[in-house]
């Protein structure tokens, strides 16, 4: 990325790591092209030396750190003749970038915290997730890992320079709603964000050049790199398959996946497969029913009953083919909210709300009868409350699902989130979907 850095929430929490006094080598974790490598880049302005090395390209750091001998001081050794940078604790960053491809170098990372744990090290990979599981003990205890996703609602509006606007949605709450002008010019950023989603290079591009086509083009090229890193992902699991499920997320986003569905004559077990690879790449996150009798709320799920969300509204509305004249202008939220977007937007910002040191479990609750049928969208805990979340597609409607929800597992209140101001009703209060994540 050649534009100016975008800040973005992880990078206060990036900066604590860096000023610790005894800090472990720091693993970040997340999907392709949220920002991992940008981010570093960004810390390195806190270091006299910088040293990035990627996995990938350079077939020299592979083979040294496949050496035998992983002493951390010989390796930075070693790396400072060769790239002709020097390595000085509490002076230079190493940055290992898409780690993923040198399991030696994975492996070296538990003998930089407890040889050589003055310097400061980060790790990251874009398919990491794949190598760890071929290392499932490689460094419990003496490696810190960050979960990074696409930038929210909030870093996406700091970024266009409405830091005021963001203060203001930041302040409001059910009982002192925004003013009318306020809430429409929220609601209009709303909209620019669904179009776009949050992935780093498209955000940089519409900040720099305000050009919708110029970002839809942006997102293609991002598909097309994802798709084609579905032939990484596991060598006997044909690409075709992995591309059916991948489109079948796309086709059942906001239902109950059901394999069934997925396109082409795959078996159950091949199918289940392809989910279980594109949920490790960090393109689909499951939501999983849970009982919600109690908590811990994974202490009741049923993970054959599970909903499937793309990491990114922008990449799904581009799959879609949705209208982009319906998200921009138009006022009736079934067109807005085609495919389930709104709900996606929900889900998503209720996982980057948390922290990056966290890796967040997402519960929705859904009970089958014969007579009816009753679902809540999301289901999570604040404090030690229960709370069903409900995404609406208007101001209308009886809420019969969230109701009976909050009457079955007496829970204190239940929150409906959709494209109104904050508001309140008994037991339910009303939060707008732009602020979802601040619950």
């Amino acid at each position: 990325m050649t534009n100016s850095y975008i800040n973005r929430k992880i990078d206060g929490d990036l900066l604590a790591w860096m000023r610790e006094n005894h800090r472990k080598p720091l693993l970040l974790r997340g999907a392709r092209q949220v920002g991992k490598s940008w981010t570093v880049r960004n810390l390195a302005k806190q270091f006299e030396h910088f040293l990035e090395i990627n996995f990938e390209l350079d077939k020299q750091a592979r083979d040294l750190f496949a050496k035998s001998d992983l002493s951390p001081k010989k390796l930075c050794q070693e790396l400072a003749v060769i790239y002709e940078i020097p390595i000085i604790p509490g002076k230079t960053l190493l940055f290992l970038d898409e780690i993923q491809n040198s399991l030696p170098a994975i492996s070296s990372l538990r003998f930089f915290y407890e040889k050589y744990g003055e310097l400061h090290v980060i790790a990251a990979g874009s398919l990491l997730e794949f190598a760890l599981q071929e290392l499932p003990s490689f460094g419990v205890g003496r490696i810190r890992s960050m979960f990074m996703y696409p930038m929210n609602f909030s870093e996406f509006l700091n970024a266009c320079g409405n830091s005021l606007l963001l203060q203001a949605i930041q302040n409001s709450n059910c009982k002192n709603p925004l003013t009318e002008p306020i809430h429409k010019k929220a609601i209009e950023f709303l909209r620019r964000f669904l179009i776009l989603g949050g992935m780093p290079e498209v955000v940089s591009a519409y900040v720099n050049k305000n050009d919708l086509l110029e970002c839809q083009r942006i997102l293609d090229d991002l598909i097309i790199s994802l798709r084609s890193d579905f032939a990484k992902y596991k060598e006997k699991v044909p690409t075709v398959q992995i591309s059916a499920v991948f489109d079948s997320v796309v086709a059942q986003m906001g239902k109950k996946f059901v394999y069934a569905n997925v396109s082409g004559n795959y078996a159950h077990r091949q199918l289940k497969e392809g989910l279980e690879l594109l949920e490790m790449a960090g393109l689909v996150i499951p939501v999983t029913h849970s009982s919600a009798n109690g908590l811990p709320l994974g202490a009741e799920v049923d993970v054959k009953k599970q909903k499937m969300l793309l990491l990114d509204t922008g990449i799904f509305q581009r799959l879609l083919g949705l209208a982009l004249g319906d998200l921009l202008i138009s006022d009736d939220f079934s067109l807005i909210n085609k495919g389930n977007i709104a709900e996606l937007f929900t889900g998503l910002e209720l996982l980057k709300s948390t922290s990056c040191y966290e890796q967040k479990v997402l519960y929705y609750w859904h009970r089958e009868s014969k007579s009816s049928n009753a679902e809540v969208d999301f289901v999570l805990q604040i404090g030690r409350n229960i709370v069903p979340i409900e995404v609406k597609s208007n101001a209308k409607g009886a809420m019969r699902s969230l109701h009976l929800f909050l009457e079955e597992k007496k829970s204190s209140f239940g929150i409906r989130t959709s494209l109104e101001n904050f508001d309140e009703l008994p037991k339910v209060k009303i939060v707008p979907l732009y602020a979802i994540g601040y619950i």
